[in-house]
This record gives C-alpha cells, sequence and structure tokens, in this order.
C-alpha cells in the first residue's frame, strides 16, 4: 500500500471518530426543515412535518400546533404508534402556567416520531403536507438516523 492510502485510511480513521454527535436539534417551522448540528456546524437536514395549524406556540391540548421554544429530548419510544419516537420535554413549566390561566390543558406527549406504523411507504406524500397533531414528523429511514445521532438529554429548539 502506498502513502497516500494509507494518509486517506488514517484521514478516514480520524474523521469518523472525530464526529462527536449532534448537540443541537433546531427546527424552522416556517421553513418545515430540522437541523441537526454539532458545535454550531449543520450535520444533517431533513425535511419535516407539523400539526395541522403550524404557526404559533402550542397554547393548548387539540390546537393541533408544534410547540415554539427550548426543550430537551428526554426519553425514547420503541413501541410508538409512529415507527420509533424520540419525546420533546413539552410542556414546560411556562406552558403549564399558560395554559393554567387559560382554564385549559396544555396538552403534551409531543414527539419527533417516524410514519404511522404499517403506512411507511407512504411517506413521500405524507411528508408533503402538515398532518400531525402537533409533533414532528420523519421518514421511517430518517427516524431511523435521527435515533442513531440524538442522543437523550439534546436541546431542541423550535421555532417559526
Amino acid at each position: 500500500m502506498n502513502a497516500s492510502k494509507y494518509i486517506a485510511l488514517i484521514c478516514l480513521f480520524v474523521a469518523h471518530f472525530s464526529f462527536a454527535g449532534v448537540d443541537l436539534v433546531k427546527v424552522d417551522k416556517s421553513e418545515s426543515k430540522m437541523y441537526l448540528l454539532d458545535s454550531g456546524q449543520i450535520v444533517k437536514e431533513y425535511d419535516v412535518a407539523f400539526g395541522a395549524n403550524p404557526k404559533g406556540h402550542k397554547v393548548q391540548e387539540g390546537d393541533e400546533k408544534t410547540p415554539e421554544g427550548t426543550y430537551t429530548l428526554d426519553y425514547k419510544k420503541e413501541d410508538s404508534s409512529f415507527y420509533r419516537a424520540m419525546h420533546i420535554s413539552y410542556p414546560n413549566k411556562q406552558d403549564i402556567e399558560n395554559a393554567a390561566k387559560r382554564g385549559v390543558s396544555p396538552g403534551g406527549f409531543i414527539m419527533v416520531h417516524g410514519q404511522r406504523n404499517w403506512l411507511g411507504w407512504f411517506a413521500p406524500i405524507t411528508q408533503s403536507f402538515n398532518w400531525t397533531n402537533g409533533c414532528i414528523a420523519l421518514s421511517n429511514s430518517e427516524m431511523d438516523e435521527f435515533m442513531d445521532l440524538v442522543s437523550l438529554g439534546t436541546e431542541i429548539q423550535i421555532e417559526w
């Protein structure tokens, strides 16, 4: 093996093991995009679907809005009705207080998830419009990648 092949192998090895992982998930609802970042650099970009009424912050259960703000991805759900899922820590203390002032439930169980079970093949169509009840949807293959790249405890920032 010549020197250039050794150098190429060393570079691949270093590149593979220098990736520390995703330290931030950033969601831009106005563009229907989700970005995985590591030290401020975009590692991966996804086209995503949201709740049927995506503009604005989630105020109450059933409003079909995806929350806005900073949350944490706090647990994985492998027995989800939507292929695989990772939970977003909504509602936070402020969300609960704001809902209580209105006399409503803030809702909850907001996830980043794949397609409804048995309908993954339908993703090219479903991902072209907002169809969830307030969650963030990916295709199933993208959800597999997301689960591999994003660790529990990672911050997620969702904004319009």
